[in-house]
């Protein structure tokens, strides 16, 4: 079904964040012109697209790249 999130992704955590003001005061714009509906979906957006950059390529994660090298 489209949009409709994963198992995975309705297993929230809560984790406590230290922020600097400058930050908290950026998130709050976001969330006041309407582009996240919260502080939370906002940091929850960018923490999922920095993990896609960092640990995805192609659409495949890269441990799961590690173990079909491993296997070829």
């Amino acid at each position: 079904m489209a949009g409709s999130a994963s198992r995975e992704e309705t297993k929230l955590q809560l984790v406590t964040v230290k922020m600097s003001d400058i930050y908290v005061s950026a998130l709050d714009k976001l969330v006041e012109r309407g582009m996240y509906p919260s502080r939370s979906e906002a940091i929850r957006v960018a923490i999922r697209d920095l993990l896609m950059k960092e640990l995805w390529i192609d659409g495949v994660p890269v441990s799961k790249q590690s173990d079909a090298r491993a296997e070829g």
